[in-house]
This record gives C-alpha cells, sequence and structure tokens, in this order.
C-alpha cells in the first residue's frame, strides 16, 4: 500500500524534473526532494514500498535521487539499481552514501543485506579505477563521477577521530591509494562508509 501525501506521484511528468530521497527515514537531508520511506514519519512524503512507489514514477522524470545509509537495506539490488537508472533524467545524478564492508556496525545490523565497497559500482558504470571488474550486464548504465572513502569515530572519542580524518585524508588523495587501502589495509583500519555520485549515461 502506498500513502502519498499531497498527491505528489500524479504530479510527476517527465517535464517536472524532479528530487528524490530514498530512505530518508525520520531526518530528510534535502527539503527540496521528495522523501520516500516504507515508515511514515513527519518528512516522508510518499509512504510504501521502494518498488511499488518507483514503479508510478516516469521514466526519465527525475533530476537527482539521494540515498543515505538504505541501499545496504535491499536485497534486490541489482533490480533497484536498474529502477533509478530508468526514471533519471538524462545526465541524471544519484548520490549515494552506503557503509563501508570494513565498518564494524555493518554486520550488527541484522537488516543489513548487501556490503559495499570501493568497486561496489563499478559493475554499473565507467569509472575511474585502476582495478576493472567484469561487468555483467548489456552494457554499463552510468559515469562513476566520484567514489570516496569516509572514516569516522563517535564523541567523546575526539582524538580517535582525529586520526581517522588523517586517515581519510591520505587514503583518498588518489585513486591509487584508495585501491592500496581496500586491498591491504580494510581490517588494520575499517572505513566507516563510502561515498558515490554517479551520472546516467546517455
Amino acid at each position: 500500500m502506498i500513502v502519498d501525501k499531497n498527491n505528489i506521484l500524479k504530479s510527476i511528468s517527465i517535464n517536472s524534473c524532479v528530487d528524490l530521497e530514498l530512505g530518508c527515514g525520520p531526518n530528510k537531508k534535502n527539503s527540496h526532494a521528495i522523501g520516500i520511506d516504507i515508515l511514515e514519519y513527519d518528512c516522508v512524503d510518499v509512504v510504501g514500498d521502494v518498488f511499488d512507489i518507483l514503479h508510478q514514477v516516469p521514466s526519465g522524470s527525475v533530476n537527482n535521487i539521494y540515498t543515505y545509509h538504505f541501499l545496504e537495506h535491499i536485497a534486490e539490488i541489482d533490480k533497484l539499481i536498474k529502477e533509478m537508472h530508468r526514471i533519471l533524467s538524462i545526465n541524471g545524478k544519484i548520490y549515494a552514501v552506503v557503509p563501508h564492508f570494513s565498518n564494524p556496525f555493518y554486520y550488527s545490523d541484522l537488516t543489513h543485506k548487501i556490503p559495499f565497497g570501493l568497486y561496489s559500482f563499478a559493475y554499473y558504470s565507467e569509472n575511474k579505477l585502476k582495478r576493472k571488474v567484469p561487468t555483467y550486464h548489456n552494457g554499463t548504465l552510468f559515469n562513476q563521477d566520484l567514489v570516496k572513502l569516509t572514516f569516522k569515530s563517535y564523541p567523546p572519542r575526539y582524538f580517535r577521530h582525529g586520526v581517522k580524518r588523517l586517515f581519510e585524508y591520505i587514503f583518498n588523495l588518489n585513486i591509487y591509494m584508495m585501491e592500496f587501502y581496500e586491498e591491504n589495509l580494510t581490517y588494520i583500519f575499517p572505513c566507516y562508509e563510502v561515498s558515490y555520485t554517479l551520472s546516467k549515461k546517455t
């Protein structure tokens, strides 16, 4: 069942070029975006299963898709990625943040279904990474504009947090350092999360 609080879905067309935030939870980060979540929080504009909702969104009608710590909860990730590709406009973008697979908290959350790492979206995109991965699709769907590793700790662990931010600076200096980190150092210095920016290929 879908609860569309303000009948937003019916107003979306190929000319409307809206922004979506998938799995926005109780704290939507992009106030201008249409908030989508399976739970009915105040900031959620459309409540329901993400696949049911996106099925009602016209192809090519979305400018930007934002998602923060949501994709790891989706077992059918291939289906969701292809659906996001369908609804994006020409040169539309996905901004995604997920836990890195080395994050100690990743496996503590029993709702997590899919681990992510540096190369995860390389299977769907033209990317700038040195290590090439096989493509299991009929061609790449996106250009991978950005991938970034994030290291952090929680208050009151301020010294530890500062050290981790230094790691973040070093390991994000260039592609070689990112790939060296993930191949050799992930379980010595766990990474908190990884961010991707993808643009739809035309």
